[in-house]
């Protein structure tokens, strides 16, 4: 098998699902024409060995061995051919399926890594899984049903034209059933697809209301609200069940009418041949032939049933893909550069100079977060890097030189080592060193093999303390120009929250570093600490002068407390 092609550089055509399946087509256009040329040669290969047979039956009848040796050989001929064209048809019928199927997830995963930040606030988590559990599957299906299916229209044409040429009648009558049973199937069509879209939605989101539970179950647990949650989730099971029966009944229908219409028309061709052949209007041999002939419609017909219900799931899948691809990241880039220097937030008035550890403490925790958003290019804001405006760098230059790390990082699966290094730079000193700084050692230490320990989903193996202190260290690791900290020690105890602030200072030198907390253990230890309020800053100063000036900041790292 050829090695799946690599998802174009441009992205396709969002304008609809339809759309996206001929992008999709468009893409694999020669292997899926192979595909659909193998598939008429199968198919026609089978249409005409009722008529070979027909030929050797009348060759009997007129006790002409000669010709009933040569009959055989062309039965046996077409069966070779459909046996190489039929392993062929398939071959490039699941090649067509892969290429669709995983090209949806090339494209899908390069935009989800190119909305970055702005994916979760439009799409749930289920939304975007189910792309991949069931969606892909409805797109590949419709690229590969795309091959037998044109081969089937092409095999019943030429049976009707066999049946006309040998018989008006019964030509005709394959000819006006045909198109009465497409039609008869349409209705089913509209419910089925609209069945299908709600059942599509419904599992979205029960996805989830699954990662949810998953991600919190430890604090469900604490609180005594895992019987509560469990039983939304079976609530919602049941309306994903309630949903997927509905759907399996106009299947249902859809699936009967592939046997019960195909067998109607059998049974009138078969009745009106048999009455010509008493009539002496066809021979044994035409009889046998067009009883053979109708049984055979049975598989084209069946497949453009097949067909149209593979491809209303491909096209309500599709939705979903374009949904996704049709989204734009709430922030872009431009073509500037910067020699760095100063990182001003001019909305609130937070200055970060190069070099030096600045804290920021906000009367109202989410004001920090909107200050670290903007600062960092995840939000749009009024932002200066030196001389040059943040807005005109590159989206990609700025993820370089600017790292915003919260509480909402995840730790992924594999090598810990391999997850705190992420760019693969780094050497196992400063691995160390930044293990150190975060104050993690211990958690290091504590593994069976130490660096080279597997971490399993979301780090579940670790508490959230250790987490955190393993996300701090990974943000060391990374060493950008400018580092912003959203309460990197919120988590921790007093102790390793101390050290922590001791050691930052040392692991940062020479570096831009910003912290957001209001720990006074870390604020002490920072060069500059900026109080924010409504937005804004208030006041500036070390912890301890704004300690004896500014009120508002005090009551707010003391919380109250003298």
């Amino acid at each position: 098998m050829r090695s799946l092609p690599q998802a174009d550089p441009g992205m396709p055509d969002v304008r609809g699902p339809l759309r996206y399946l001929w992008w999709n087509a468009r893409r694999q256009l020669p292997s899926l024409l192979g595909g659909i040329g193998f598939a008429t040669v199968w198919w026609l290969v089978q249409a005409l060995v009722p008529a070979v047979i027909g030929k050797g039956v009348d060759a009997v009848t007129a006790e002409d061995a000669r010709a009933l040796v040569l009959w055989s050989l062309a039965l046996l001929g077409l069966g070779l051919v459909q046996a190489y064209t039929g392993i062929m048809r398939h071959r490039l019928a699941v090649y067509n399926w892969l290429a669709a199927a995983y090209r949806t997830v090339q494209v899908t995963a390069r935009q989800a890594a190119r909305l970055g930040a702005t994916l979760p606030k439009r799409l749930s988590t289920g939304e975007v899984v189910s792309v991949g559990n069931s969606d892909i599957a409805h797109i590949g299906n419709s690229m590969d049903i795309l091959l037998r299916g044109t081969g089937s229209v092409v095999a019943i044409v030429t049976v009707t034209v066999i049946l006309i040429s040998t018989s008006l009648p019964l030509g005709l009558m394959v000819l006006v059933g045909v198109p009465l049973m497409a039609v008869a199937v349409g209705p089913l069509l509209r419910p089925l697809h609209r069945r299908q879209k709600a059942q599509r939605d419904l599992t979205g989101e029960l996805s989830t209301r699954a990662a949810d539970i998953v991600a919190g179950l430890r604090v469900l647990r604490g609180i005594g609200g895992e019987r509560v949650f469990a039983d939304r989730y079976r609530e919602e099971s049941q309306r994903v069940r309630h949903a997927g029966v509905s759907v399996a009944g106009v299947e249902s229908l859809l699936e009967g009418a592939q046997i019960l219409l195909p067998g109607v028309l059998i049974a009138a061709v078969t009745g009106v041949g048999a009455s010509f052949a008493i009539g002496g209007q066809i021979s044994t041999g035409q009889l046998v032939a067009f009883y053979g002939y109708a049984v055979f419609l049975i598989g084209p017909m069946r497949t453009l049933t097949e067909a149209a219900d593979k491809l209303t799931k491909g096209h309500v899948a599709a939705r979903r893909v374009v949904r996704i691809l049709a989204m734009e990241p709430e922030v872009s880039g431009g073509t500037g550069t910067s020699g760095g220097g100063v990182l001003r937030d001019t909305f609130s008035g937070v200055t970060l100079q190069p070099g030096t550890l600045t804290a920021v403490a906000a009367a109202a925790p989410e004001d920090a977060i909107a200050i670290a958003d903007r600062l960092g290019r995840y939000t749009a804001g009024d932002v200066t890097f030196g001389a040059a405006d943040l807005a005109e760098l590159p989206i990609e230059e700025v993820r370089s030189r600017i790292l915003v790390a919260d509480n909402g990082a995840r730790l992924f699966t594999g090598r810990l080592r391999d997850e705190l290094d992420v760019r693969g730079e780094a050497s196992d000193d400063e691995v160390r060193a930044a293990l150190r700084a975060a104050c993690a050692e211990d958690i290091v230490e504590a593994l069976p093999d130490g660096l080279e320990a597997r971490v399993a989903e979301g780090g579940r193996e670790f508490s959230g303390g250790q987490q955190q202190r393993l996300r701090l260290a990974r943000a060391l690791v990374a060493d950008p120009e400018v580092l912003i900290l959203v309460e990197p020690t919120s988590a921790v105890d007093a102790h390793s929250e101390a050290r922590i602030a001791d050691r930052l200072t040392g692991a940062r030198a020479g570096r831009t570093t910003l912290v957001c907390t209001t720990s006074p253990l870390v604020l002490d230890r920072t060069d500059h600490v900026i109080y924010v309020e409504d937005g804004r800053v208030l006041a500036e100063g070390t912890h301890r002068e704004l300690l004896e000036s500014s009120p508002a900041y005090a009551a707010t790292v003391t919380r109250g407390e003298d």
